[in-house]
């Protein structure tokens, strides 16, 4: 059974990202396809919409939710990094509007039976992507201790990645960590007790950590950012939703790099010397979700949006 899916800031992204309701439209992130829809609602008579993801559970899910838009929407199983490939492909030389919603979708997290989840008894997978890539169970069963611990501490900041890499590997010896049950409870046995956080489960970094190797997702980021600015017609926007603070740094210090050739980037066609579109953030602060989608949707409250607009 595929878990619903409620999208983070839906007012803000349509607010955003549509400029043009006749404009191609790119959501890079579609998962169950809940931005996507609300998008489609907005779009005019020759408006368009291409969707694109990596997991191929989701995408399924997305094709049956999106079908009465099926005429103007095009959803494709590729990364979001892949995205000049892809409007190659199909003919488009720029689009109006990108989001990048970045976190995980109630789906991968409660159904997918991949791992992601310390609650849950499941094969420890956690790849987007199952069709490629190394799994959560060969890094931790794998890796050297050395490797694991810089893993937890540059993409968690876990504090016991130390004692958390040890334990791992202490225990692979006995028995390979194949479940993500198995892995929970371990770390959770390894911190000391009175040092357990209290608002969050104490695999939760691990988790994130694991998941973000596995998927690349920082580096993946930042190869997406390197070239998005060409991707816009002119006035276009970029829209990204972040969840921790690696993803929303990568962001903004894009973003900054973007407009640092002018305060006032509409003086600037291009950059200096470079010839890439000159493009800026619309607020130098993220966007965060109000309280009133707080309240029905607990899981937007570590949310940021920021948008960037090509000059």
């Amino acid at each position: 059974m595929i878990v619903s899916h409620q999208p983070v800031m839906v007012d803000e992204v349509i607010m955003y990202l549509i400029t043009n309701p006749d404009g191609i439209y790119v959501d890079g992130t579609v998962g169950t396809g809940g931005h996507s829809i609300e998008i489609c609602k907005r779009l005019g008579p020759r408006g368009a919409l291409i969707c694109l993801d990596v997991d191929r559970a989701s995408i399924e899910v997305a094709k049956e939710r999106l079908s009465p838009f099926a005429e103007r929407v095009t959803i494709a199983k590729e990364s979001y990094v892949e995205l000049d490939r892809v409007l190659k492909e199909i003919g488009i030389d720029q689009v109006h509007g990108i989001l990048l919603d970045l976190g995980m979708s109630s789906y991968q997290l409660e159904s997918s039976g991949r791992g992601f989840s310390f609650t849950k008894n499941e094969p420890l997978d956690m790849r987007m992507d199952e069709d490629r890539g190394v799994t959560a169970s060969d890094l931790v069963n794998k890796s050297s201790v050395e490797r694991l611990q810089r893993l937890l501490w540059d993409y968690a900041q876990e504090r016991w990645a130390t004692l958390i890499a040890r334990a791992i590997v202490e225990e692979r010896r006995i028995q390979p960590l194949t479940s993500s049950r198995q892995l929970a409870l371990l770390i959770e046995a390894t911190i000391p007790a009175k040092y357990r956080p209290r608002k969050i489960h104490p695999a939760t970094k691990t988790f994130q950590a694991l998941r973000i190797a596995v998927n690349r997702e920082l580096q993946n980021i930042s190869d997406f950012l390197e070239k998005a600015p060409l991707f816009l017609v002119r006035g276009g926007r970029l829209v990204v939703i972040s969840y921790h603070s690696l993803e929303d740094r990568l962001v903004k210090q894009a973003f900054l790099h973007w407009d640092k050739w002018d305060r006032h980037p509409r003086k600037l066609p291009v950059f200096p010397s470079e010839g890439k579109p000159a493009i800026g953030a619309l607020q130098k602060r993220a966007y965060r979700p109000r309280q009133a989608e707080l309240n029905g949707n607990p899981r937007a409250r570590s949310a940021r949006l920021r948008v960037a607009v090509r000059i």
